[in-house]
């Protein structure tokens, strides 16, 4: 298994509106392609206006196989262009769980 971090900085005073769009049209969407929600998260401390979402795959060929999905559909590709301008910066991990880490 791996898991997919994305953090989203956006824009200061944007993250309300970027959550609010991922709520009510991007979640839906993505757990339709992607499969494997892990979960949605904000920053209190630290990099705040931040927006994270966590994904697992069984492998990376899974990973890329689904996104290529999601990527193609019109729908998402309607939706990337409402959250584009509210995105300063994004930054992707791969994460792989160690041997005794509760989700393997």
């Amino acid at each position: 298994m791996i898991v997919e971090q994305r953090d989203y900085h956006v824009f200061t005073g944007k993250l309300p509106e970027l959550v609010r769009l991922y709520e009510t049209e991007g979640i839906e969407l993505q757990q339709r392609y992607l499969g494997g929600f892990i979960g949605a998260f904000t920053t209190d401390v630290g990099a705040v206006s931040t927006y994270t979402h966590m994904w697992g795959y069984d492998s990376y060929a899974e990973r890329e196989r689904r996104r290529a999905e999601l990527q193609a559909d019109a729908t998402w590709q309607a939706f990337l262009a409402k959250i584009q301008p509210l995105i300063h910066t994004q930054q992707n991990r791969i994460l792989i769980p160690t041997s005794f880490s509760p989700i393997r």
